[in-house]
């Protein structure tokens, strides 16, 4: 309790520093607080922070906040519809600026987590870290074995300070609600959910080796990714062992050119990379920054990526990843109507929205993208635009899509950065038609039926008395009907046609549920199980349909 009061002190005072005050309660229905922060010997110690651009104040007030408050802004600077273009720009400035923990901390927490010495487990440790982050460090060893690996250590305290942190941003995501006038639209408090969510899988350092291992999977065959070894025997919650890899830094342009890298190759790897993870996969690597990706020197003509740090990763449900498949094909044909009815169908924009109106207001944004190399069209702008456009359609946030757009964004970074010339439309564009085929056709049909198949094994014993009982309800409801309106009685020879039909469509679901077990055992499929379950569907469809005339 001691701990929050004091954090929110400082708070306090890094926000009358810069005049945060002023920026986020005037002409808002907590206005009078202003008043209360009048208060704060901070108010009269210095102005000149208060008198710097909105958001560079902002900016510089996070980053005195410390690493928890530098994510939370990292992530909201990818949001551009939550915020005005110059607090944005400002965010996209924020870096993890943290300097390394000691050493002796490190082998500390080593040496707890994993039952021995240091230099019992490994025959070297460097002390010196490779990479320093706000919520771990990397050092460099050597196996037994000689083997080289990488040790991830957790930063000593950082649950503790995530914690109190997080819940501080709760109440202030609570306060933001109700005074700002767009809290409702912007759902502050879902934000800091999702943040909240995000960052503390990062502290389990289990979740980013059981991440690892399911790129390792879903990749193992591929000759375009590479994703290192974990060592389960020496990784626990605050503690990563892996493979160490060698590859060039994605920064390194200049490196690649000397090898004679094809780098055209090398960027159409990364789309296919990242269309893979989203919609074959629905797992995708949500922390595409430069620092945790490199590129293998061993086939330059057929560049490999090599990927590392899977703390944060991103997956969809069902139906957002339908919408967004079906959104990013719909751009890719210039189907601008399309795209305004599936914001429609989702119900990202209200329900009464004009489909032509929003039609033309996306098409503005969009239009003049189309055919123009990525060295021409910057997707920032193009969000920030559709984001914009979103706003005045009352579109609301969608939470869930915060990592996809983030890594949206840091993929167009990166292919500006490896190819300029890159024509992302033509390269994305195969891979969405193939993926829409895949749900959609004649093989995803028969796979879902195949999925289904033991449920409805399950629930066929009861077909039977589930037919009487609803032949029973409808005679029943006929007799009543009678009585009533006798002039359109059934006649015996109706009853039992529908009963016969509804017996010969259970009869024929059946032989097609046998069909299916087939396909399971075997590897061709019986046609004639279909047929059947067709045919049974039809019947029992029209069984039903001539119980009720």
């Amino acid at each position: 309790m001691i701990s929050r009061l004091s954090r929110l002190l400082t708070i306090e005072r890094v926000m009358v520093k810069y005049g945060l005050e002023t920026l986020f309660l005037k002409d808002t229905k907590a206005d009078w607080l202003r008043h209360v922060f009048l208060l704060s010997p901070t108010r009269w110690l210095s102005d000149k922070e208060r008198k710097l651009p909105r958001g560079e104040r902002i900016r510089l007030a996070l980053e005195e906040l410390g690493p928890v408050f530098v994510k939370l802004g990292q992530m909201l600077s990818t949001r551009r519809d939550l915020l005005p273009d110059d607090i944005g720009d400002q965010l996209a400035l924020l870096q993890d600026q943290v300097p390394p923990f000691s050493d002796t901390s490190a082998r500390e927490t080593i040496e707890e987590a994993l039952g021995d010495s240091v230099d019992s487990l490994f025959a070297h440790f460097e002390s010196s870290p490779m990479a320093s982050a706000s919520v771990a460090q990397v050092h460099g060893a050597v196996m037994h074995d000689g083997t080289d690996i990488v040790v991830k250590v957790l930063r000593p305290g950082i649950e503790k300070m995530i914690d109190r942190d997080v819940s501080l941003m709760y109440m202030l995501a609570d306060m933001a609600a109700f005074t700002l006038p767009d809290g409702k639209r912007l759902r502050p408090r879902d934000v800091v959910t999702e943040y909240d969510h995000t960052i503390h899988n990062e502290l389990n350092l289990i979740n980013e080796a059981s991440n690892g291992m399911v790129f390792k999977n879903n990749f193992k065959d591929s000759d375009i990714l590479y994703i290192p070894d974990i060592y389960w025997d020496y990784t626990r919650t605050n503690v990563l062992v892996m493979e160490r890899i060698s590859g060039i830094p994605i920064r390194d342009i200049d490196a690649m050119h000397a090898i004679n890298m094809d780098m055209k190759k090398l960027a159409e790897h990364a789309v296919e990379i990242f269309y893979t993870q989203l919609f074959s996969h629905n797992f995708f690597h949500a922390d595409m920054h430069p620092g945790n990706i490199f590129v293998s020197k061993d086939n330059p003509a057929y560049p490999k990526f090599l990927s590392v740090d899977f703390g944060i990763v991103g997956s969809l449900t069902d139906e957002d990843l339908a919408y967004i498949g079906e959104n990013m094909l719909a751009f890719f044909r210039s189907d601008f109507r399309r795209v305004a009815q599936l914001h429609v169908d989702s119900g990202w924009v209200p329900p009464d929205t004009r489909v032509s109106d929003f039609e033309a207001a996306i098409r503005s944004v969009c239009g003049p993208i189309f055919e123009k190399p990525l060295a021409e069209i910057s997707f920032g702008n193009v969000l920030l635009q559709l984001f914009q456009t979103a706003r005045r359609f009352e579109m609301e946030v969608q939470p869930q899509l915060v990592l996809l757009q983030k890594t949206l964004l840091n993929i167009e970074g990166l292919g500006r950065q490896l190819y300029p010339e890159l024509d992302l439309w033509a390269t994305g564009k195969p891979y969405l038609e193939k993926w829409v085929m895949e749900r959609r056709g004649p093989k995803a049909l028969v796979n879902k039926f195949v999925e289904q198949a033991p449920l409805i094994l399950d629930a066929m014993p009861h077909m039977p008395m589930l037919v009487h009982d609803y032949m029973q309800s409808r005679k029943h409801q006929a007799e009543i009907h009678s009585v009533h309106s006798p002039r359109k009685t059934h006649s015996v020879s109706d009853t039992r046609a529908v009963r016969y039909t509804l017996a010969g469509g259970a009869l024929l679901i059946s032989s097609s549920l046998v069909a299916s077990a087939q396909i399971v055992a075997q590897t061709g499929i019986a046609w004639w199980g279909w047929i059947a379950g067709v045919l049974g569907v039809v019947l029992l469809l029209r069984g039903i349909l001539g119980g009720r005339k």
